[in-house]
């Protein structure tokens, strides 16, 4: 073969190359070509809500598209992951969840109308956080012990409320029943501001709820924190003590996620990862999400932030098994 004859099929191969790549590249420069639409596992108005249009908003001005919010509460966020995970894996259509929504459903209903790990990929974890246990002020409970002390005194007569079966704080309180020995009855509410609402009126007296939604309330003094889940005093509530520090050991934290259809590309879903934690690292979404009474997670990929979520699916659905947590 002649050197020419080499050099051409050199150049060639080599056009081939950079047409493979250019390819790749105005296929994922396409995207996104029209809005986005993300669908949040909660009611509107709550903690979820507003984080996810916090970072829609932000979302919409890096990507150059309308990313529009649609909340579709109910089931523990069932309504909304069953949504998603029908959806078409062409990473216009996502999903903002609490981790009691992933974890949580396919250990309390016996049906799943979707496969969590089949039909939804993980993209990134936004913020991370507890629940806080609190209080009507007229129960006079000021700490964890006090509601301890009247529920052994006064067997199945202090019912607690949460934002729903299977949520975080259903399945925190469970825990704290099972180790003290408590018979407090379970009033499930379809969104936290209900359930606020009633223990604003003492209608119920204690509950557990997200981090953010009762704050203004704790600081009108309207109701009182008995304490909070997770690793660490949440930013806004400082002045309330840990459960861990109040003898109930629970270190596990929640978090919001962002997921996929499972057949998004990895292209969309590595550009999503990396834009979203940038976007955590902001000043601005640093201090919006502590004004949620969150903090910012460490950065992780989106195959590390699957990796992760085994790990911690173990443990809480370990509790809920070990509770025979199921739905009526």
């Amino acid at each position: 073969m002649s050197s020419t004859s080499i050099k051409r099929r050199t150049v060639l191969f080599g056009s081939m190359l950079l047409g493979v790549g250019v390819n790749a590249q105005t296929k994922t420069a396409a995207w996104p070509g029209r809005p986005i639409r993300i669908v949040v596992a909660g009611s509107p108005g709550a903690a979820g809500d507003a984080i996810a249009r916090m970072l829609a908003q932000s979302l919409s001005i890096s990507l150059k598209q309308p990313v529009v919010v649609e909340p579709k509460p109910g089931a523990n966020g069932l309504i909304a992951c069953d949504a998603v995970a029908k959806a078409q894996g062409d990473g216009y259509t996502l999903l903002f969840a609490p981790s009691s929504s992933i974890f949580i459903n396919p250990v309390i209903h016996a049906k799943m109308p979707y496969d969590t790990d089949k039909d939804l990929a993980p993209v990134v974890q936004v913020g991370a956080s507890g629940a806080l246990l609190v209080a009507s002020v007229d129960s006079g409970f000021k700490t964890l012990a006090d509601m301890v002390a009247y529920a052994k005194a006064n067997p199945g007569k202090l019912a607690y409320g949460s934002w729903g079966t299977g949520s975080t704080g259903h399945l925190v309180m469970e825990g704290i029943k099972a180790h003290y020995g408590l018979d407090m009855p379970h009033a499930p509410y379809k969104t936290i501001a209900t359930e606020i609402t009633d223990l604003l009126a003492n209608n119920i007296r204690v509950g557990f709820a997200d981090v953010a939604t009762p704050v203004p309330h704790l600081r009108s003094g309207r109701l009182v924190g008995l304490g909070q889940s997770g690793s660490q005093r949440w930013p806004a509530t400082k002045e309330i003590p840990t459960l861990t520090e109040q003898g109930f050991k629970f270190d596990a934290n929640g978090w919001y996620g962002v997921f996929a259809p499972t057949g998004a590309s990895s292209e969309i879903v590595d550009l999503l990862n990396a834009e979203i934690n940038r976007l955590q690292k902001t000043e601005d979404v640093r201090k919006y999400l502590e004004g949620q009474n969150m903090i910012v997670p460490a950065e992780r990929s989106a195959k590390e932030f699957a990796a992760s979520m085994k790990k911690e699916a173990a443990v809480w659905q370990g509790l809920a098994k070990g509770i025979d947590l199921k739905t009526k």
